[in-house]
């Protein structure tokens, strides 16, 4: 403890929420690696990756056509990722998530049947920053999950139809 700073109550719940955040992470990262090891098990190609960050990006924070969930990934799983989408379309997914304390901490799984590729990514996001994400599907109809490295490269993009799935009570984003 620093000399004349006391402990208080602001102090215990930050502390208790953090830990919170790193259990629920430690969970997500347990449950995207066992449906890795699913896939795996049925001799499906997976690239299992936590993103470094995790950001419900909006058309007027950038690009209005690269809204979406934009992952930062670390740049060693660039060219395996790079080499796993190829050509490949990646029609089917899936989000499962949980939250926690206004962060919501999910895995996206990006499925190509034909090929049988699974691509599954673990990443967190603060709630509140998802409303405008959310006014911008509701416009547009659907949603994208974006990789990138941390200098900015482009890895792929993936458009959603149900972007429901990615934010939990989406009804209290919708006027």
């Amino acid at each position: 403890m620093v000399e004349g700073i006391e402990d208080g109550p602001d102090e215990e719940r930050l502390a208790a929420n953090a830990e919170r955040e790193k259990d629920a992470w430690a969970r997500t990262l347990a449950d995207m690696k066992t449906r890795a090891e699913a896939y795996e098990e049925e001799d499906w190609e997976t690239i299992a990756v936590p993103a470094g960050h995790t950001a419900a990006a909006h058309p007027e924070a950038g690009s209005s056509d690269r809204f979406g969930f934009v992952h930062t990934l670390p740049g060693n799983y660039a060219a395996t990722i790079r080499e796993a989408i190829g050509e490949k379309d990646f029609p089917e997914y899936d989000v499962f998530r949980a939250s926690t304390d206004g962060r919501v901490f999910l895995v996206t799984e990006l499925l190509d049947p034909d090929s049988r590729t699974a691509i599954l990514l673990a990443g967190s996001y603060e709630l509140r920053t998802a409303e405008p994400l959310v006014a911008a599907a509701e416009e547009s109809g659907v949603c994208h999950t974006h990789l990138r490295t941390l200098d900015g490269t482009h890895l792929g993009s993936f458009e959603h139809d149900d972007y429901e799935k990615f934010v939990p009570r989406i009804d209290s984003f919708r006027e």
